[in-house]
């Protein structure tokens, strides 16, 4: 196995997630300072969330250009310079930030599934995987922690420059691996390594209805460069997905926004204290990438699916109706953000009925959705603020976990009938 390679990727997973929730635990504080109101602030991790939805197809691109390992090293150094960028004073610049990062990010996201399936053997690739979405979730819980105890001594801007020192080493371990490659004699972004990596990002074929996939594990598909079949606009099924998962990114970039502001107006604890809770939401979902493979292995795939969506709608009306159980709530919500991306992007692969169409699907769901998804933030920063609490941005939540559960379940219902 190239230790060297499976090292690298998981550092640099640390630093694809932890920089966007970064200033969530302190957005109280860069209100205060910025003069900025809450749908404003929200912005801070719509920006990233919006490149996604806008840059994925340009990401494809610059991969097959520049070649896998060279693209991993600008997706570091383009979060480490938006890292930078986001320190400079004032709001604009903030934002600026926060759109290098993400656009940054983007590249990273489409890329580590690329290394993954052509240096990890097969029998490896599920494990490698699985600890690549783990170690997303543990870069968000790492920045969720600690990001209140260092401003509470450098400040909330000098705390989130030091976060750019994870991105650093990410880059450090993969510009050894380069070295190395490079004494190797081995080159990059040329014709050939473009036509393997064209084949790379075309997503593995899997048995329809299958939760046991190895290369769609997390909210990171890699998008191929096939072109779209016609009928695929006219499939129920990618609609169905189109909506689920643009619920799934609305309510995970909304949730990772707002939970410790929520906490600290609802249970009146302190900034730190609402940050190690609401770190939580990130870190049981290290478990939750795991769970849902391992139940779909004992149970018909629609099961793993109900109870994601059950998972939804437990934390939102949780929150609503019994704050106090606030863990319970958001460990069941962790569950729900991490295994409901294994499921949706797995049913994709399994309906899609060639390499072409499923590389046009997780186009198609990966820029709608995330487009859609790019809108929870800020909006329930309006709605908290105009109404001056949170019960109704959490009617919302549970308007929108009602919403993921009836598509996400109709699309099982749209992709059994599409099979008979």
């Amino acid at each position: 196995m190239p230790w060297l390679v499976i090292a690298g990727v998981l550092v640099a997973a640390l630093s694809l997630r932890g920089p966007i929730v970064a200033p969530t635990p302190v957005l109280i504080d860069i209100e205060d300072d910025l003069g900025i109101n809450a749908a404003t602030a929200g912005l801070l991790t719509t920006a990233p969330v919006l490149m996604f939805a806008v840059l994925t197809p340009v990401a494809a691109l610059v991969i097959r250009r520049a070649g896998a390992e060279i693209a991993l090293m600008l997706s570091l150094s383009g979060v480490l310079a938006g890292t930078l960028v986001r320190a400079l004073p004032g709001f604009g610049w903030m934002l600026a930030g926060s759109l290098i990062i993400g656009a940054s990010i983007t590249i990273g996201n489409v890329v580590i599934p690329v290394i993954i399936r052509r240096d990890v053997a097969p029998e490896r690739v599920s494990l490698v995987t699985a600890a690549y979405t783990a170690t997303l979730n543990a870069g968000s819980l790492l920045t969720s922690l600690a990001t209140v105890p260092l401003a509470s001594v450098v400040g909330w801007n000098a705390a989130l420059v030091i976060w750019g020192a994870v991105t650093l080493a990410g880059a450090v371990l993969w510009g050894v691996h380069l070295a190395r490659e490079r004494r190797a004699g081995r080159s990059w972004g040329t014709r050939e390594s473009g036509e393997q990596q064209e084949v790379a990002t075309r997503p593995a074929p899997a048995a329809a209805g299958s939760l046991d996939s190895a290369s769609l594990t997390g909210p990171m598909p890699a998008v191929g460069a096939g072109t779209r079949e016609r009928t695929t606009l006219r499939r129920p099924v990618v609609w169905l997905l189109v909506g689920a998962f643009g619920a799934q990114t609305f309510g995970y970039y909304a949730m990772s926004t707002w939970l410790p502001t929520l906490v600290v107006d609802t249970l009146g604890v302190g900034q730190a204290a609402a940050g190690a809770l609401a770190s939580i939401f990130q870190g049981v979902g290290i478990v939750g990438a795991f769970l849902v493979p391992l139940l779909a292995r004992f149970a018909p795939p629609v099961v793993p699916a109900a109870m994601v969506c059950f998972c939804w709608l437990a934390l939102s009306t949780g929150l609503l109706l019994a704050p106090g159980a606030f863990v319970v709530w958001v460990g069941l919500g962790a569950i729900a953000h991490a295994g409901g991306f294994v499921v949706i992007f797995t049913l994709l692969v399994g309906v899609a009925r060639s390499d072409a169409e499923a590389a046009g699907m997780s186009a198609l769901v990966q820029g709608a959705g995330y487009g859609i998804g790019a809108l929870g933030a800020p909006l329930l920063g309006a709605v908290h603020e105009s109404t001056g609490g949170w019960s109704v941005p959490l009617m919302i939540m549970v308007a929108v976990a009602g919403a993921y559960a009836v598509l996400l379940l109709s699309a099982f219902t749209a992709a059994r009938r599409s099979r008979s």
